[in-house]
């Protein structure tokens, strides 16, 4: 049965200026097939914006009047996925599309006890219409439809006056809607920083307001949401904000105290300078920012090197503290940035180990942080041009042997950690998800990140390639070494 079209939108859509060849064509055809079954249905949220900035998207999700079985039985490849928010999952290759059913708010007056005896359905599968769906997203920016067949923007919340304005302002009263999910608070600072808008005054000062209110929000999602702000490309201007609006001092105090600026140095460089001089010199040292490991350690040695210069040096107790209860990191990239931080001090004793047999060379090589620490060690010239050749020659050598030895730890595991196929309903690179939270409600048994990062630092950490230093990096220290 055809669904009911929706009342006219508050906005008349426009075409949008955007080249057609930009969007997916798996994307366009499973909007078509749902459109041809009668079902209202649009292409929505970051891609939809992505596309009106011109930037190219990476991910396109799609919205639509049909519930999750009925598209499930009308489209190829189709998986219905989440526990708490249901949604399908459609793949085409080794491409993901998220179908979602337009929501709406819940209302509790409309499910009466005597009507439903075990309960109202989940607040978060109250199906609506494309008005009362996008009225329900968070931000303006992110609720703009586009049907990418007729070629028209649907726009009922102003986000495109807003796209034009670069202005990220939220949808509703921003109290409330930040005390029903404190997340958006940091998600607005992310939008922010990545699309280069000014946020709304008044939406700013709610911000503040409800920053505590982040202590209320679960770990995990806090976690993700630090590693997206890393990512961005000015991550320096990220955290002096979080610091401005008092998101630091609630839920990442160790980092609020890198902006205590009451600790000088000899030159008279207070600490926020040296911690961002230090995030901004170490930042080379991470080679793919997917790898939370290589992330997360990027940080921690920042704000180690910042204690270190004013003579203190926190205990591996203090940053075991830190890394679990303030960042939430998994035990394994934990044991990385503990080993890696250890290791980059004893590779400036490489003259040492210079005169050591093969033996206790190979095992320096094989542990977990030798490649972060060489990197970590080579940012800070802590190694000349010659010391890091010999680095990278040993593990050269000794590459055979380790592979080996991974290859016969995968054969006794059963092949397991060889098999690092994303599970149903993850998505790479997931930075603009529209429904907030949605990874925490996937019907999955462990985080993404631990799946592909746990490959990358069993497989590369141990086998450094002298491609991965870069060459103005050894360079440099070669340099400061003859100086």
């Amino acid at each position: 049965m055809n669904d009911t079209q929706p009342s006219a939108p508050a906005v008349t859509p426009n075409r949008p200026s955007l080249h057609p060849e930009w969007i997916d064509g798996h994307a366009s055809g499973i909007v078509k097939a749902l459109q041809k079954a009668g079902h209202t249905s649009y292409l929505v949220g970051g891609c939809v914006r992505d596309l009106l900035l011109g930037i190219i998207p990476k991910d396109f999700d799609i919205v639509t009047m049909a519930h999750p079985p009925q598209v499930k039985r009308l489209i190829h490849m189709a998986f219905i996925i989440g526990k708490r928010f249901r949604l399908v999952l459609v793949k085409r290759g080794d491409q993901q599309f998220e179908v979602a059913t337009f929501r709406r708010e819940f209302d509790p007056a409309e499910f009466p006890v005597e009507e439903y005896p075990d309960g109202p359905p989940s607040a978060d599968n109250i199906f609506g219409t494309p008005e009362q769906d996008a009225k329900r997203r968070d931000f303006t920016i992110n609720a703009l439809f586009y049907d990418p067949l007729s070629q028209e923007i649907i726009d009922y919340v102003g986000g495109k006056n807003d796209i034009e304005a670069r202005t990220l302002r939220m949808i509703g009263e921003p109290d409330r809607r930040l005390a029903e999910d404190p997340i958006r608070i940091l998600r607005a600072i992310r939008f922010a920083h990545k699309l280069r808008f000014v946020i709304e005054p008044g939406l700013r000062a709610s911000m503040t307001r409800h920053a505590s209110e982040l202590t209320k929000s679960v770990l995990p999602r806090r976690r993700e949401e630090l590693l997206k702000l890393l990512r961005l490309d000015d991550p320096c201007s990220v955290l002096v904000e979080c610091h401005d609006l008092g998101v630091l001092r609630e839920i990442f105090p160790a980092l609020e105290q890198m902006f205590a600026n009451d600790a000088n140095d000899a030159a008279g460089i207070d600490r926020q300078e040296r911690f961002l001089l230090r995030l901004e010199s170490l930042k080379s040292t991470v080679l793919d920012f997917a790898n939370t490991g290589q992330v997360f350690a990027w940080l921690i040695a920042s704000l180690v090197d910042t204690l270190a210069e004013e003579g203190t040096t926190p205990s591996e107790e203090e940053l075991n503290k830190l890394m679990r209860d303030e960042l939430g990191m998994y035990k394994f990239e934990q044991s990385l940035v503990i080993d890696a931080l250890k290791l980059r001090r004893a590779l400036e004793k490489t003259a040492d180990h210079r005169r050591r047999g093969e033996r206790r060379l190979a095992g320096i090589v094989r542990r977990e942080g030798f490649a972060l620490a060489l990197r970590l060690a080579a940012a800070d010239l802590l190694l000349n041009g010659s010391d890091l050749l010999f680095w990278q020659q040993t593990a050269e050598k000794l590459r055979p042997e380790i592979e080996a030895a991974r290859r016969e730890r995968e054969d006794r595991s059963g092949g397991r950690r060889s098999r690092n196929r994303r599970r149903p309903g993850t998505k790479r690179g997931d930075e603009d998800g529209d429904a907030e939270g949605l990874a925490d409600d996937l019907d999955v048994d462990e985080p993404l990140s631990v799946a592909s990062v746990r490959s990358e630092i069993e497989t590369k950490a141990a086998l450094p390639e002298a491609s991965q230093i870069d060459a103005s990096t050894a360079s440099s220290a070669s340099d400061s070494s003859s100086r």
